[in-house]
């Protein structure tokens, strides 16, 4: 099995889908490219592994099995090893940890736009925009709901570190670049993600990239 990802330091669709990898507890190997490059348009035509997801990363293959977007690759990992190593046993917490995992996927286009990912970066946002705003009061308002309702068992959103962790985690970065300030639960849940050992290994591997992407630097 192999998973196909984009630049560690900027691509949060491929930390996902690494994330979901590392929690299947299957082995694969790590593939990684370097996106949206002077010459990623071109590259990603020749190269046969991507070629089905239209250069589009994180992308899995094992066999001839060949599955791309993030949510799908949890999917079949779930499918392969068992639902409840990625999903809350509970009903009712199975249902609220889908619901945020697809609002995480479908949302929050303000900002990702405002705050792309950048692990590396610390640049504190002087003015944040209304929808941007809005954006993170949401994410706070599920965090809060989950980690009251679901959370007794770990300091995770569901208790033990699982699909909805996965999905948010880029968030957690993202807050983290940003100086974005959240009070104290959402403290704590950001740290117990950034801690994890599985995230150390990726800021790490972040910190260690050469590749750079002007549009996702701040201006010197």
């Amino acid at each position: 099995m192999k998973l196909i990802i984009g630049n560690k330091n900027y691509s949060s669709w491929s930390l996902r889908g690494w994330l979901a990898a590392k929690q299947s507890g299957l082995a694969f190997e790590e593939i990684t490219v370097p996106i949206l490059g002077e010459h990623w348009d071109r590259r990603k035509q020749e190269i046969d592994d991507v070629q089905p997801s239209s250069g589009k990363v994180p992308i899995l293959w094992d066999g001839d099995a060949v599955i791309w977007d993030s949510v799908a690759i949890m999917e079949y990992l779930a499918d392969k090893v068992g639902r409840d190593r990625f999903w809350p046993k509970d009903e009712v917490a199975r249902g609220m940890a889908r619901a945020m995992v697809a609002e995480m996927h479908s949302s929050y286009s303000s900002l990702r736009a405002e705050m792309p990912m950048n692990v590396r970066r610390r640049a504190p946002l002087e003015d944040v925009s209304d929808r941007t705003r809005a954006d993170v009061v949401r994410i706070l308002q599920l965090w809060a709901e989950a980690r009251a309702r679901h959370g007794r068992a770990g300091p995770f959103l569901f208790g033990t570190f699982g699909a909805a962790d996965i999905f948010y985690a880029p968030v957690v970065s993202r807050f983290v670049t940003y100086g974005i300030g959240v009070p104290g639960f959402a403290q704590s849940y950001m740290q117990a993600i950034w801690e994890h050992d599985w995230m150390q290994q990726w800021i790490t591997a972040s910190e260690n990239e050469e590749w750079v992407i002007e549009q996702y630097e701040p201006e010197q």
